[in-house]
């Protein structure tokens, strides 16, 4: 159940780095052949509906092998639940990617009229209660192709929550109470995550999470927006998109784990676009007022207290892996004390050698959509199939869905300076004036892009950084060219497309270490 993935949400693909100078000797299967005999119910059984839970299945399937897929999705505090197909489908990339296309609309109307058209700008206003039912109709039709597609290709569904009850066996608690057992000859962990709480009171009584927030039965109203990574921008991003009050509290910084400039940057231009950040603050407690909202205290590190009312309070503070209902002691996997994420090797393999794991249960694995499918899938290939290929972890590109779009893909350049050293990293950066923006004078302010490159001979490209329009879009086919080894000079001398934006990438010529001025005087200088 990847979130942004994932939920958030989806977020893009990373393919396998294929290496000629430095092949990997891999064994040609990590796990038995199809069982030739009936000592197993089935040959794999996966704990877990979410995009790579089912990816790995399916692809099973197709190399011949028996599957099952066990799903239950335990409801929220506030009583949200879904149906099959995991964080991202339910409450992660789609229904926020839905949302967030509904807040640029509301945009583009009021842009409109600068273009010529004939809007009374003063009824553009978002319907909750439609625009939610919309969201959640396409949500289930995905719910219901979900599982006849896993009908279609023969992998049984159970709708029950899996666990251990040994090394091969594992139980499945139906929703009558009633339980089931089956036994598999591999099994494959891939039971996602869901959002965390802080730890004050009224947090879990009067709070909601990226759980709740896309099927909300009210409008949100005022919100307050508790953590400021990915998914914190991106709820304040389309909330006050569609004109609600959104304000986040920030704890240290924005984006962390994100290239810092770039963050500050998303971070300046939801400002500009009306989102609130208070940073260094935290929240100190909840309480219900007497006309049914929200009044929270929250202090900064300062020690300053202050108290706000609000309609909704959202938190975003992270996401916990649902490790606790598997009970892994009883199948012999092994995670360290006081983690809720398992280790594997590069074969996802657990320390059991015929358990696996996939997606946002994984320790130190980028917690995106895309990533858990490929991994799946691959894992089912050398499961059951001839291949030999590992998931390639490195140079994963992503994208936020802010006000203004952030896509990204490689090293940060703290990262990279970090790695090779200040003098060996060359960055070079630009500010640029999308077209589309010059009619309605929208803002360019933080309109920017930069590459990180190494310094010697070609410039290998090690990372590449964009703010703007359709980060997603642009940054999807930088990320192949960068996987295949980009070089600097081999960008500078693609053509680029114009008018486009993604094009300011094949026109960056300026690096920060020369000091001079990285705004354009026009769109075409």
């Amino acid at each position: 159940m990847a979130i942004y993935g994932s939920s958030v949400a989806c977020r893009f693909i990373s393919v396998v780095r294929i290496n000629c100078f430095n092949k990997i000797k891999i064994p040609r299967r990590c796990a038995s052949h199809i069982s030739s005999n009936n000592n197993f119910d089935y040959d794999l059984v996966v704990i877990g509906g979410g995009s790579g839970g089912l990816a790995c299945a399916k692809e099973a399937v197709v190399q011949g092998a028996k599957v099952a897929v066990l799903d239950y999705v335990k409801p929220s505090p506030q009583g949200t639940k879904w149906g099959l197909g995991g964080t991202c489908v339910n409450v992660g990339c789609i229904p926020k990617k839905l949302m967030h296309q509904a807040a640029l609309l509301g945009e583009a109307v009021h842009e409109a009229a600068d273009y010529g058209w004939s809007i009374d700008k003063e009824s553009v206003k978002i319907d909750w209660d439609k625009l939610k039912t919309s969201v959640q109709n396409h949500v289930k039709s995905v719910n219901w192709v979900t599982r006849v597609d896993l009908r279609d290709k023969k992998v049984e569904y159970i709708n029950g929550l899996g666990y251990f009850k040994d090394a091969h066996t594992i139980g499945a608690l139906m929703k009558n109470n009633t339980e089931k057992s089956i036994t598999a000859r591999n099994v494959v962990i891939a039971v996602g995550g869901r959002p965390r709480y802080s730890n004050i009171p009224g947090a879990v009584e009067y709070g909601i999470t990226s759980d709740d927030i896309f099927s909300l039965d009210r409008e949100p109203g005022k919100t307050l927006i508790v953590g400021a990574g990915y998914i914190g921008l991106e709820c304040a991003g389309f909330l006050n998109g569609l004109g609600y009050d959104a304000t986040v509290l920030v704890r240290s910084v924005v984006l962390r784990g994100f290239d810092q400039q770039m963050a500050d940057m998303v971070a300046n231009a939801a400002t500009e676009k009306g989102v609130k950040f208070e940073y260094k603050c935290q929240p100190k407690s909840i309480e219900k007022t007497s006309d049914n909202r929200l009044l929270v205290k929250y202090a900064y590190d300062d020690g300053r207290e202050v108290s706000d009312v609000f309609d909704t309070v959202l938190f975003a503070v992270g996401r916990k892996a649902l490790v606790d209902d598997l009970k892994l002691e009883n199948s012999g996997v092994i995670i360290k004390p006081n983690a809720d994420k398992i280790d594997v090797d590069e074969y996802e393999r657990t320390n059991v050698p015929h358990i696996y794991a996939v997606g946002d249960v994984l320790q130190g694995r980028p917690e995106l959509t895309p990533v858990a499918i490929l991994a799946g899938r691959l894992l089912a290939r050398r499961m059951f199939g001839n291949s030999t290929e590992l998931m390639d972890y490195d140079d994963v590109a992503t994208t936020i869905f802010s006000p203004l779009e952030y896509g990204c893909v490689g090293l940060s350049e703290e990262k990279a300076i970090e790695r090779h050293g200040e003098d060996n990293v060359e960055i070079y950066h630009a500010y640029y004036k999308p077209t589309e923006f010059f009619i309605p004078q929208k803002s360019v302010r933080h309109c920017y892009l930069k590459a990180v490159a190494l310094r010697e001979g070609d410039q290998r490209v090690i990372g590449l950084h964009y703010v703007g329009p359709v980060a997603g879009e642009v940054i999807q086919g930088f990320a192949a060219a960068l996987k295949s080894g980009l070089t600097f000079k081999t960008l500078q001398n693609t053509v680029g497309i114009h008018p486009t934006t993604a094009e300011e990438f094949t026109r960056l010529n300026i690096t920060k270490r020369s000091g001079l001025d990285p705004t354009p005087a026009t769109c075409c200088s």
